[in-house]
């Protein structure tokens, strides 16, 4: 089958041809209908060495995937053939507290991990190829409805569940009608924010964004005030929160200059969430910028349960990818928008 790997840090990932390969007992091979690509995959791709890399190199990328089971192993009790799915990106141990429970990426003993604090696409093959295995098919497969297209279901188990669940940890302060919350960075992520907090909440929702466009996706999205991140921003939301601030901040960017306008917008007692891995950082403690009693916090992916919340809120019709999708020959040509910012939403690879 045709795959796209990545062979070597330091070097390009190619398009090769690779053996379909099996499930183990506990497994399922699914035939892949969709795979996302996110600017995750980007950094993995941009390693010049080894040095600090979180696994081997040599596998195939793709950790956004959706299609149809084809084979399970024997062991496998809740899928069959042809049943559509969508994959938990993240694997962990598979038998600690948080892996029981379904948080994988929390996994206490990663160590123990097939690839340690990765996944398919993550250190194991992925699904950006025609095939891919799943392990521990029970816990890392979620039924996909059959409203849902299934290709373009794939975004869904990574950067709709990572904003859902940075969403859904601050929603008891977002309980108040008065409520406002600021997303910053409306990309692949924040816009699935937005549309989470229209669905779930009656806050006041402040989008900020450098790209016109975006702020207008946020808009049509249900955000209610859209800033542009110039230096009158935080005057701006201020004004909007009648000098208050903003109850939780949801920041999509995580750099020095969206973590500082965060910090500058935050209410005390409120919630400043860092999805983005920019480089930026908070200063937190007495006499830092920050308000007293903000809770500062950073998120990664989501739990099983929280996916399967992602496609029951897919079905109803308030979460919706935006997809621009590219045959599988063409897999460098959607990472190559991705990177030059071509893409308003989500890239995702038909195999």
């Amino acid at each position: 089958m045709t795959a796209y790997r990545l062979d070597a840090w330091g070097s390009p990932p190619r398009l090769t041809t690779v053996p379909i390969p099996r499930p183990g007992p506990r497994d399922a091979l699914i035939r892949v209908a969709g795979a996302g690509a996110c600017r995750s995959d980007l950094h993995l791709m941009h390693r010049s060495d080894a040095t600090g890399a979180p696994w081997p190199a040599g596998f195939v990328l793709g950790h956004e995937n959706a299609g149809w089971v084809v084979e399970v192993g024997g062991d496998v009790r809740d899928h069959a053939d042809g049943d559509a799915v969508i994959v938990m990106g993240a694997w962990g141990c598979g038998s600690c507290a948080r892996c029981v429970s379904g948080v994988d990426p929390y996994c206490d003993h990663p160590e123990r991990a097939a690839a340690p604090g990765g996944g398919g696409g993550l250190g194991l093959d992925g699904g950006m190829a025609e095939y891919m295995v799943v392990r521990d098919a029970d816990r890392h497969l979620v039924p996909l409805p059959s409203g849902l297209p299934v290709a373009e279901a794939a975004p869904l188990s990574d950067a709709a569940l990572t904003s859902y669940h940075a969403v859904r940890r601050s929603l008891p302060k977002l309980a108040d009608p008065d409520a406002t919350v600021t997303v910053v960075g409306i990309g692949g992520l924040g816009g699935f924010a937005v549309q989470a907090l229209k669905g779930l909440t009656q806050a006041t929702i402040v989008a900020v964004d450098v790209r016109p466009e975006s702020r207008e996706t946020a808009g049509r999205a249900g955000a209610h005030h859209l800033v542009a991140p110039d230096d009158t921003a935080a005057e701006k939301i201020r004004d909007i929160t009648s000098g208050r601030g903003s109850d939780v901040v949801l920041d999509f960017v995580g750099s020095p200059d969206s973590l500082d306008l965060a910090s500058s917008i935050v209410r005390p007692l409120g919630d400043l969430t860092v999805v983005g891995a920019a480089g930026g950082a908070a200063s937190v403690g007495f006499g830092q910028r920050l308000p007293n009693e903000v809770s500062v916090q950073t998120t990664y992916w989501g739990s099983r349960s929280e996916l399967a919340d992602v496609v029951d809120l897919a079905a109803r019709g308030v979460l919706s990818a935006d997809v621009t999708t590219y045959p599988l020959d063409a897999v460098a040509d959607a990472y190559r928008d991705l990177g030059d910012g071509r893409i308003n939403g989500r890239a995702v690879i038909l195999p």
